[in-house]
């Protein structure tokens, strides 16, 4: 494929790649599920082999320890895994969001699955907003997505975005996990889960207060250029100009979306600020760290490296507050 998502829908502007079918708001969970491409099964079979070297030569035998799982409608195979692995298939996903949608105010924003089927995932705004000086606006989301590779728990994290720029962080907060995973050799409970996300969704006034404080904490462009030093491993000093390079170059990109070129970066909330840094940093990884392709982009940015940077950087910025 051209592109590692194999379909999405979404409401309002076009996501990263814009691709995908775009949906009026308020949609039946019915019509994500086919628009988003999630409409399918996830079935299962045991692997089975070939005897080519023993006696009886051709005979299909039958590997007890391990199943493989394949989409329903196109028969494509999509992982191998032992039969202790828990399956949660696409509805399960949607369904999650039922009761939030219909009588809780959530709304649906965009579905869809990556790598064929293999990730899959839905994110729902809360409604919950803050507003930080200079028309600043954050707002929650909730994001779940799982897999069925083995590469990712099924995963459920309050998620702020920055309107200005997109820029996706997930709520940290100090009580709890602000997200909550169930390994694939458990079974996916949608009411513990939710009983558990409880938890986050009271911190969320607590999470924007530390942000207001972020958007107040004045950072100079030498205190930027340490934090992000500290950030991603790279000597106080240079020692050799090619040492690094990779890290390097991602820091000079940094510290020019923080001096001005980032989305949002003269509201009076971000410039010169610890959250404007911290919102470089999230662009960087969002928008425009280089990868082979955009899609890759988001999912480190979700899932992966990308989200474990975002996370380090959030934390290492509210230390400046101390």
């Amino acid at each position: 494929m051209a592109h590692q998502i194999e379909k999405m829908a979404y409401v309002g502007d076009a996501p990263w790649h814009a691709l995908g079918s775009r949906l009026p708001a308020k949609q039946p969970l019915e019509v994500w599920a086919q628009r988003a491409g999630l409409d399918f099964q996830i079935s299962e079979t045991p692997v089975r082999f070939i005897a080519k070297e023993t006696a009886p030569k051709g005979a299909i035998l039958a590997f007890e320890e391990q199943k493989v799982l394949y989409r329903d409608d196109t028969q494509q195979a999509l992982s191998v895994v032992s039969q202790r692995y828990k399956v949660v298939q696409p509805r399960d996903i949607l369904e999650f969001y039922r009761d939030l949608t219909e009588a809780s105010g959530y709304e649906m924003e965009t579905a869809g699955c990556l790598r064929g089927g293999r990730k899959i995932w839905a994110l729902a705004k809360t409604g919950k907003e803050t507003r930080l000086k200079g028309n600043d606006v954050v707002q929650g989301y909730l994001l779940l997505a799982t897999s069925c590779d083995g590469t990712l728990a099924t995963t459920a994290t309050h998620t702020a975005i920055r309107v200005v720029c997109a820029n996706t962080l997930a709520v940290a907060l100090d009580n709890a996990k602000g997200a909550i995973k169930v390994p694939h050799s458990t079974t996916f409970d949608p009411a513990m889960v939710k009983s558990q996300l409880g938890i986050a969704v009271s911190g969320w006034s607590e999470f924007m207060y530390r942000m207001k404080h972020l958007s107040e904490r004045k950072v100079s462009d030498q205190e930027a250029e340490k934090f992000l030093r500290t950030l991603m491993g790279l000597p106080a000093v240079p020692v050799n100009p090619t040492q690094h390079l990779t890290h390097a170059r991602g820091m000079k990109k940094i510290l020019d979306l923080f001096a001005g070129e980032g989305r949002g970066a003269d509201l009076a909330s971000a410039k010169g600020t610890a959250w404007g840094l911290l919102n470089a940093v999230t662009q960087h990884v969002d928008h425009e760290r280089r990868t082979r392709h955009p899609d890759l982009r988001r999912e480190s940015a979700w899932f992966g490296a990308g989200a474990a940077l975002k996370d380090r950087a959030l934390a290492q910025a509210l230390e400046l507050l101390v």
